[in-house]
């Protein structure tokens, strides 16, 4: 069976940095896109970040510039680079991938930004 496993999440100041993990494991043949995401409180659930098998990325808007997104097919893992973090950047981040014609999803890690 297929999962997805974030990590990385915790507590950090405004201005500083986090890099999450989001592994695949349970027999993958090959992952295609690979996106992060997250929901704030209230919220929904916004699209961050997305990169194709071949290195391919785009960004939205409310992070372009301070966060990174990479992976390593060899690993089936996705990244996400974040710096200068803010208060409003608190939310639980989640991963997805495609795979085949199923999409799937990570159980979550919360960023929570704070002095």
């Amino acid at each position: 069976q297929v999962r997805l496993v974030e990590s990385g999440g915790g507590l950090v100041q405004p201005g500083g940095s986090l890099r999450l993990s989001c592994a695949g494991s349970g027999g993958i043949v090959r992952i295609g896109n690979m996106g992060w995401y997250r929901q704030a409180p209230g919220k929904q659930r916004e699209l961050l970040a997305t990169i194709t098998r071949g290195g391919s990325t785009n960004y939205a808007d409310s992070v372009k510039g301070r966060f990174t997104i990479s992976r390593d097919n060899a690993k089936d893992t996705v990244y996400l680079q974040m710096n200068s973090l803010k208060p409003e950047d608190t939310a639980v981040y989640s991963c997805n991938a495609k795979i085949v014609t199923t999409t799937y999803w990570g159980q979550g890690t919360q960023v929570t930004v704070s002095s």
